[in-house]
């Protein structure tokens, strides 16, 4: 055997056509750095989310690497086609008579030149492209990954090494279609038929066939074996007996092809079995959860189910109440990581209805993942106690002292009262820690493991209190404009102050310089702190109506706009704001609650009894009459502008019926993963007070307005949250987004 090896690797050093083979592999990194040339120059010319639109070229490898397998499968292929093309097979079959081991003595020499070339063409190509890309190829891209990868990035380096290790792997599949063909040019041909245009008609079928067929591609398999980035399917154990299966089959076609006859039956057996045994590889269920649910078709691509849970969790076999929750399955392009859970705010928001109107913002993340959502039991359309009566409140107003305080709490309690007596024990526990332990049990109907996060709004307290309960259930957790429920008062109130403040002074600065602001010329703050003073001596009335305005009023009817202007140029929201104020210091106030009408049925912003069953519930209120007139002092310190609008949401659960049942508690940060967190001017200070509680977390910071990133479709966002959900890799603390230019 020594001696047929040693008389193989002679004559493979010896054929010139060898050298010039390996010569031309050279072409394979120039391809490589080609094409990262072309992308380069095409996001050059590209600005803000265009750029985002790009295809990442990953390690670099992708134009090149099926030139380099072709030169190594042509390798193996002469190394058995010149012998036929020369009639030196002959004098080979008499020295070494015994065909197979003649067949297999070529495998060592072609491995060991291979293997080196391999390793020397991969790295070489995976230089090349990201020294044409520089600095670009850290650039974040829709799907989660980055227009380049870097040797250091989780996976690349593995990759490579099992790319350049792939190479021996093609020359044997070389080999034994020489073997079988017994022509350079017919086994060329085939070669190129394996590894050129099999791939681009995979790439021409529909659907869900195209990733299917496309990860049994050879070019496809390095990287799903180390479970990178790239497109496909099949499990790192599935993809590696895929791989060997290629030199496997071709192998045993050349053994039984250059067997004397009768004699092929042995190598066929063999090589059909070990055949047989990676196929069954590829069908063995990945680690992916299959859920037992009864998913049934729910409109475009969701489907829904439901899960029964108990009303009170303290009472596991006591009542129980469905849960309705949808899923967008998973697109089946790349192999599937799990499922991400999205977490809808309010509190009183349906998830599902989140999944109707803005999946397509989970497009990108459904390469890998489905996407579940559910309507939680606090939703206010669910029926169990009337909408009317949830989407309704009594109007707050501040106590000037301890009567009113408690004057206050007996019209809230009577007002929670109506809906309350509907169904106590339900209305009792809308509590956000109900809400988790709900999707702990929507978990364990998912067969899942661990679930990823997208929670926005007040579904940061859901997020925050699932990590809190159920820490070995999160494997990622991504907040979107959080409301903190871990801060005590004082730093909530500072936190809102702080943010209303800002929005405050941005308006002013934008009325200042915009002709079309009703305020223009005039000090728009001290317009509107002289507005709210007086008012709240003397109430400025709505014309027509028997409802008056105080200051107080004025803030919380303005906030929504002040926060959210409205898109860039126009910031119609702060135009409407704007000709209120300047219609109320004329003595109406109709201005203001004509648009509370239009979006409430009610002259003033009521106290909505659907938010607060959530909001005193967990324990959002105050602690009694002491704590809020300690806050009240506060916001007057804190806020010249909007003091008094943070005691709004508090206040309105004075004398609340229902207990507090999901009070406030730390996380066990020790046994969570990094947090990330994102939000814009108005919220992402508040959203990082949350997510920095969790060591090794990072925030994205919008330098816009708005409010849920994601859901909204903006794409930076998305960007950073996709690459954080996919590959748990936070961007550095102090990213931002910067909003698309103005025209």
């Amino acid at each position: 055997m020594i001696d047929a090896i040693v008389s193989e690797w002679l004559k493979l050093r010896s054929l010139r056509s060898n050298l010039y083979l390996l010569a031309f592999s050279v072409l394979s990194v120039l391809l490589c750095a080609g094409l990262a040339f072309m992308v380069s120059r095409g996001i050059d010319n590209q600005t803000g989310d265009d750029r985002l639109r790009f295809d990442s070229i990953g390690s670099g490898l992708g134009a090149g690497l099926p030139v380099a397998y072709f030169v190594m499968g042509a390798l193996g292929a002469l190394s058995i086609t010149s012998e036929h093309a020369t009639g030196l097979i002959r004098t080979s079959l008499v020295a070494v008579p015994r065909r197979q081991l003649f067949l297999f003595a070529k495998i060592p020499p072609l491995v060991a030149v291979t293997l080196v070339a391999g390793q020397v063409l991969v790295f070489g190509m995976h230089f090349a492209a990201q020294a044409v890309l520089g600095d670009r190829a850290g650039q974040v891209l829709l799907d989660g990954r980055t227009l380049g990868a870097s040797l250091t990035d989780p996976g690349v380096a593995a990759g490579l090494l099992v790319a350049g290790a792939a190479m021996p792997l093609v020359a044997m599949v070389g080999l034994g279609l020489g073997a079988v063909i017994r022509s350079t040019a017919g086994s060329m041909v085939t070669l190129i038929m394996i590894l050129f245009v099999l791939p681009v008609v995979a790439q021409t079928l529909p659907g869900p066939w195209r990733a299917r067929i496309g990860s049994f591609m050879m070019e496809s398999l390095p990287d799903q074996i180390v479970a990178g980035e790239g497109a496909g399917i099949l499990s790192p154990l599935a993809a590696s007996a895929v791989l060997i299966a290629y030199p496997v089959v071709a192998l045993t076609a050349g053994a039984v092809a250059i067997a004397v006859r009768g004699r092929g039956i042995r190598p066929l057996a063999v090589g059909g079995l070990v055949a047989a045994l990676l196929a069954a590889v590829t069908v063995i269920p990945s680690s992916a959860a299959a859920s037992a649910l009864p998913w049934k078709p729910c409109g475009g691509d969701l489907e829904c189910a439901s899960v029964q849970v108990p009303v009170d969790w303290s009472k596991p076999s006591g009542r129980k109440v469905s849960i309705q929750i949808a899923r967008l399955p998973a697109a089946g392009t790349h192999r599937r990581i799990g499922t991400v859970f999205s977490i809808p705010g309010g509190p009183g928001g349906s998830g599902i209805e989140d999944l109707k109107k803005k999946g397509g913002s989970f497009a990108e993340l459904r390469r890998r993942f489905d996407v579940v959502s559910l309507a939680p039991r606090n939703t206010t359309d669910l029926g169990v106690i009337p909408f009317d009566c949830l989407r309704a409140g009594p109007w707050i107003t501040v106590p000037a002292d301890r009567a009113e305080y408690d004057s206050l709490a007996a019209r809230n309690r009577a007002s929670a009262e109506q809906c309350r007596k509907v169904d106590p024990e339900y209305f009792d526990h809308l509590d956000s820690g109900s809400v988790a332990r709900d999707i702990e049990a929507i978990r364990v109907a998912l067969e899942e493991e661990r679930l990823s996060f997208v929670a926005t709004s007040y579904g940061g307290v859901v997020a925050t209190t699932y990590a809190r309960l159920f820490p070995g259930g999160v494997r990622a957790m991504y907040i979107d404009g959080g409301v903190d429920h871990l801060a005590d008062h004082a730093t909530d109130l500072r936190l809102k102050s702080e943010m209303i403040e800002g929005q405050f002074t941005r308006f002013a600065t934008w009325c200042a310089s915009t002709a079309t602001c009703a305020l223009q010329g005039r000090d728009a703050g001290a317009v509107w702190r002289g507005l709210t003073a007086a008012a709240d001596r003397s109430p400025v009335p709505v014309q027509g109506e028997r409802v008056a305005y105080s200051g107080f009023d004025f803030k919380v009817a303005a906030a929504p706009d002040l926060i959210s202007p409205g898109p860039a140029p126009d910031f119609a929201n702060w135009q409407r704001f704007a000709r209120a104020v300047d219609k109320a210091v004329q003595g109406d106030a109709s201005g203001f609650a004509d648009y509370v009408e239009q979006a409430t049925e009610s002259m003033k912003v009521p106290s909505f009894r659907g938010m607060n069953v959530t909001h005193c519930t967990d324990g959002l209120g105050f602690d009694g009459y002491q704590e809020f007139q300690r806050m009240k002092a506060l916001g007057e310190r804190l806020s010249p502008n909007f003091a008094g609008d943070e005691l709004w949401h508090p206040l309105g659960c004075v004398g609340w019926p229902a207990p507090v049942t999901n009070p406030a508690a730390p996380m066990p940060a020790d046994r969570l993963p990094p947090f990330l967190g994102a939000g814009t001017w108005t919220d992402h200070d508040i959203t990082a007070d949350i997510v920095m509680r969790v060591p090794g977390s990072s925030t994205v910071r919008y330098n816009g307005p708005g409010h849920g990133l994601y859901l909204s479709g903006n794409r930076c966002a998305i960007a950073h949250a996709n690459r954080y959900l996919t590959s748990l890799r936070l961007p550095p603390r102090g990213t931002t987004c910067e909003p698309p230019a103005a025209g």
